[in-house]
């Protein structure tokens, strides 16, 4: 360890998780900011696997407060601020990690799933951010790190309400990113691919009926490296862009998927 978030406040949004036989992107990264000296308020819709979260860091010796939130509701996303403050006096970085995969091509996909994908995946990402940037502002610095998806940089087929709603969140990334660069705050998203995750595999898997070590081989077999990657690779990721090594990077996507996004033609 480097302490290299030593003396900072860190929320993570969608710091729990599900049920599942690894640890998700949300988990992970909150582990590595308090193993790096954050002080961490895990906010996940499921306080017990917020609390789950926090156990786990202060057996690392870490700081960690749990947090619930249903970012679909405004002043749940209010109150985020409110609590970070109410523990820890104010806020460095912004976690963003919530999202779902409403499946559906444009002729099969019910307009429920679809507002549901939009108001999951950007807009209760633009509410944390609505409530916790200007926060930033006022102290003069901080970083906020959007998880997005390589969806967003590729065509939807089956899925393309979260293709279109990923690629919005890169693009709601950048424009933050221009809007409070002159404040010293930063805004970077990371497109995690095939991750071996409860979302990414346990959740495919139970949804298809299908077998979890087939879904998972079928998509390390996709990857140009092939293996997926984990929980830690993306938690690897938001650490730098968190940290003040990535000082001069704002507004970047950052994809993290094994060189996936190369074999697809992705810009």
């Amino acid at each position: 360890m480097t302490r290299r978030l030593h003396d900072r406040t860190a929320v993570v949004v969608g710091g729990g998780q599900t049920a599942g036989a690894t640890v998700g992107n949300g988990r992970a990264v909150a582990l590595a900011f308090a193993r790096e000296g954050a002080r961490v308020l895990v906010v996940d819709r499921d306080l017990a696997a917020a609390e789950e979260t926090v156990g786990a860091i202060g057996e690392q010796g870490g700081t960690a407060r749990a947090h619930r939130a249903d970012i679909t509701v405004e002043e749940d996303c209010a109150g985020i601020l409110d609590a970070a403050v109410e523990a820890f006096g104010g806020v460095d970085i912004l976690h963003n990690n919530v999202g779902v995969v409403p499946e559906g091509n444009t002729e099969n996909l019910q307009l429920a799933d679809w507002r549901r994908g939009f108001e999951i995946n950007l807009t209760g990402m633009w509410l944390t951010c609505k409530y916790v940037l200007p926060h930033l502002r006022e102290r003069g610095r901080g970083a906020v790190v959007n998880i997005s998806s390589m969806a967003g940089l590729l065509a939807g087929g089956d899925t393309i309400a979260y293709s279109t709603s990923k690629a919005a969140v890169h693009s709601m990334t950048r424009s933050l990113a221009l809007e409070y660069a002159p404040h010293g705050v930063r805004v970077n998203a990371i497109a995690p691919g095939m991750m071996d995750t409860p979302m990414g595999v346990d959740a495919v898997a139970r949804a298809r009926g299908a077998d979890r070590q087939e879904v998972a081989d079928r998509r390390a077999a996709m990857v140009p490296m092939g293996h997926q990657g984990t929980g830690d690779d993306v938690a690897g990721a938001a650490l730098f862009l968190a940290s003040d090594e990535s000082a001069f990077i704002t507004g970047t996507v950052l994809p993290v998927d094994g060189g996936f996004t190369l074999r697809a033609g992705a810009p």
